[in-house]
């Protein structure tokens, strides 16, 4: 029985990190507060082990910064570092639509098959982008965040390489933990966040890539024009 005590310690763990995660995101841990792993323990009510582990990870990922002695730190982002994670992300974009031009997997692949599990998971995607975009309609920055990372997450996975999708959804956490602690102090959001995820799966499944990549350009410098707009405030 020793296996289900690793298996149950490693599901804590997990859902320690992504509680935590959530609370970054939605700006409840601010930038630069400090917690030890005792704190956060008692918070939880679990042990100290899988804690400590949820925060290593976390620190691994880019969201934590581990203080000797001292306990963790959220880690606090720069408009250069969000500049960073944007051409980071870009490029690893922009490599998926070189697949889809050499034929391998993506949406267009998806749309053409007849197999009934590959069109219901296109058909997901797409609804992940319709309430992606309805949210942001409705400057609605928690629900937009929770359907953005998944759309991108299933989005990446249409590709059928789980190395890119890691790294990608890596990538658009750490941006919007850079970017909530902007957007939680502008008020009425409505109308200013990027709300093109079905134009950008629609371009896919018709393989127009030149599409795809004019509508993320689009998306990254209104990301960059917003945060420069918000930070100088």
């Amino acid at each position: 029985m020793p296996g289900n005590g690793a298996v149950t310690r490693s599901t804590l763990r997990q859902q320690i990190a992504d509680a935590l995660r959530d609370e970054v995101l939605a700006g409840r841990l601010q930038p630069g507060q400090e917690f030890t792993v005792k704190e956060i323990a008692d918070q939880y009510g679990v042990s100290a082990t899988p804690v400590r582990e949820a925060l290593v990870d976390l620190s691994a990922q880019g969201l934590l910064d581990a203080l000797q002695h001292r306990g963790f730190r959220v880690r606090e982002y720069s408009r250069a570092d969000f500049r960073g994670l944007v051409e980071a992300r870009s490029l690893v974009v922009d490599g998926m639509f070189h697949a889809l031009e050499g034929g391998r997997g993506g949406p267009a692949h998806y749309r053409d098959t007849a197999d009934a599990h590959a069109l219901a998971a296109l058909a997901g995607v797409r609804r992940r982008g319709e309430e992606a975009q309805r949210a942001a309609c409705a400057g609605d920055l928690t629900v937009l965040i929770g359907y953005d990372l998944r759309f991108w997450r299933e989005l990446s996975g249409l590709f059928g390489n789980p190395y890119l999708g890691d790294f990608l959804h890596r990538l658009r956490v750490q941006s919007w933990v850079c970017t909530v602690q902007h957007l939680r102090r502008a008020g009425d959001l409505r109308g200013q966040l990027w709300a093109e995820h079905t134009e950008l799966i629609d371009a896919l499944a018709r393989r127009d890539t030149t599409a795809a990549r004019s509508i993320v350009a689009a998306h990254n410098a209104h990301a960059l024009a917003l945060i420069e707009r918000l930070a100088t405030r």
